[in-house]
């Protein structure tokens, strides 16, 4: 059987040679029936990002290590009039500390057991992580906002984050037993995966709801919860009466409703909402722009034009907290694609439509770097405090 596999993209769009050999290469493992690359493609470690695949088997190197990881976006009380980046970047301390709060009534909310990670919980992490407060930009579907109970007139935090070392460690323990080879649905070794696959998926679900409860009591706010959703992950399908396996490695959902498909720190995100029949993306969109160069090249390029003092303001007036001088490169918008591209190839595949634009007011990462382990010294975090009406 010759598995079918395609790009959805425009000519125009930059995509690199290695990710498509790895499109190609990944579609060729037994038991594939299909491979869709989107317009965010990019190379990864020996599989290819900004992809979705249908296969009879389960394959855990597809999903990756970061099992769960997605974007989660809330409306906030923050007044978007009366809002000051200065004044809240101040306000954001301590974040990679772990969370003093109760986490046993946490994991109760989301339905999970004690791991050896949990000190993470409510952290976000490295890499093209963040947390980041939003303004809407522009509004073309006004209905399907409002429909979302957004308010334009108020802030949006949006975050990117995922299940951190529980998703490492699952993905270490099975390649190590099995390698790389696809599991069998039915063998023990893939239902112990998929058991831990699914708690890992509600870690980083619960992980992106306590940085947004820490965002909140560091900035007096509180805020609602209008989308959720997961770009790595394994799942079974029912295809044409048969029970399949879908795996997305940065793919958003195109079923389970809209989403936000960000670009890097210095662009517009884009709220979207997906259209129609979308069987011939694997039922998958582009979950953000989808870098251009490999991290560690960011710093040799950019250094010699821009100055880290440089890179904390965007083109678009944006503040970043990046204390890590490494990832700040790494991290920069030269990175990545455009965005409007990549939104572009969407919407003329017929795959979505927009509803609104968002700008990126202030974009939080780290604040100090971490070292080997990812250990910082630890900082209570102050107890909550009623949301107070005052500057930010």
């Amino acid at each position: 059987m010759t598995t079918s596999y395609h790009l959805i993209a425009s000519p125009d769009t930059w995509i690199e040679g290695e990710a498509l050999r790895q499109l190609e290469q990944t579609a060729t493992l037994p038991g594939m029936r299909a491979a869709v690359g989107l317009p965010d493609l990019h190379p990864g470690q020996g599989y290819p990002i900004g992809a979705a695949f249908l296969s009879e088997r389960i394959y855990p190197a597809l999903v990756g290590n970061d099992i769960g990881c997605g974007m989660a976006l809330w409306q906030t009380d923050l007044s978007r009039r009366r809002f000051k980046p200065e004044r809240a970047a101040e306000r954001l301390q301590g974040l990679e500390a772990p969370w003093a709060g109760e986490l046993d009534d946490w994991r109760a909310e989301f339905d999970l057991e004690p791991t050896d990670f949990d000190a993470a919980l409510g952290t976000i992490g490295g890499g093209n992580h963040f947390a980041e407060m939003q303004a809407v930009e522009t509004v073309m579907d006004p209905a399907a906002l409002s429909a979302l109970g957004i308010e334009t007139d108020q802030l949006l935090l949006l975050v990117h984050s995922g299940s951190r070392g529980l998703g490492e460690s699952v993905l270490r323990g099975i390649v190590d037993q099995q390698g790389h080879q696809g599991l069998d649905p039915a063998s023990p070794e893939a239902i112990d995966y998929l058991q831990q696959h699914d708690q890992a998926l509600r870690w980083a679900e619960a992980n992106r709801g306590l940085i947004a409860q820490r965002l909140f009591e560091a900035l007096k706010t509180v805020g609602k919860r209008r989308l959720d959703i997961w770009h790595n992950l394994v799942q079974p399908v029912d295809w044409h009466g048969e029970r399949l396996w879908l795996h997305r490695k940065g793919a958003a959902p195109a079923d389970r409703g809209p989403v936000v498909i960000p670009g890097s720190r210095g662009s517009l995100s884009y709220l979207v909402q997906p259209l129609g029949d979308s069987a011939h993306s694997l039922h998958s969109l582009a979950h953000g722009a989808g870098r251009k160069w490999k991290r560690g090249e960011a710093r040799g390029r950019l250094s010699g034009r821009q100055r880290p003092e440089d890179l904390v303001t965007t083109a678009l007036g944006g503040r970043v907290i990046c204390e890590d001088k490494e990832l700040l490169y790494d991290e920069a918008p030269e990175n990545y694609k455009g965005i409007e591209r990549v939104v572009a190839d969407l919407v003329e595949a017929g795959l979505m439509t927009v509803i609104a634009t968002l700008r990126p007011l202030l974009t939080y990462k780290v604040r100090r770097p971490a070292n080997r382990n990812g250990a910082r010294p630890a900082q209570r975090q102050p107890g909550f405090r009623q949301p107070q009406r005052d500057r930010l």
